[in-house]
């Protein structure tokens, strides 16, 4: 028979279980929000907005909704000099002023991927060695010895 370890194990929705991917942080409300402030930190905030405002586009059940959700997207982050602009290359921009007229719920799919690499590559693993998270993974650290080690 195993023997049981004895320590404490976090929940997935843990701060030590956002650095296991990208995708766990992202889909954690807490991890998500610490993102962000690091990004705003960085003045790129712009990329996980978008990236969530894609994400809640593709769920969009009606044409009409469709089209005024695509457009705002589109006049937030897309077009030139849009308020918060992202930064993708010329050829996928182009694309999307192009479909925009008709967007289909795939409009912003190549653009979000380009910006989840971006994070992904770039934000994400210095987010992972910014002070924001080292300081919630010591918060927490502690508050677990605690639960454990009551003289802490």
């Amino acid at each position: 028979m195993p023997v049981k370890c004895c320590f404490y194990r976090s929940p997935t929705s843990d701060v030590m279980a956002w650095s296991e991917n990208m995708d766990t942080l992202l889909t954690n409300q807490a991890g998500l929000d610490a993102f962000r402030t690091f990004l705003k930190s960085e003045f790129s905030e712009e990329n996980v907005e978008f990236w969530l405002a894609c994400e809640d586009f593709k769920k969009t059940e009606s044409s009409e909704t469709i089209a005024s959700k695509a457009k705002m997207i589109y006049s937030e982050f897309i077009e030139a000099d849009a308020p918060k602009e992202i930064n993708i290359d010329f050829s996928t921009r182009d694309l999307i002023s192009k479909n925009i007229a008709e967007p289909t719920l795939k409009c912003f799919d190549e653009a979000q991927k380009l910006i989840y690499s971006l994070m992904a590559k770039d934000s994400f693993p210095r987010f992972l060695k910014s002070e924001i998270y080292k300081k919630l993974v010591n918060t927490q650290q502690v508050g677990n010895h605690k639960k454990w080690l009551p003289f802490l």
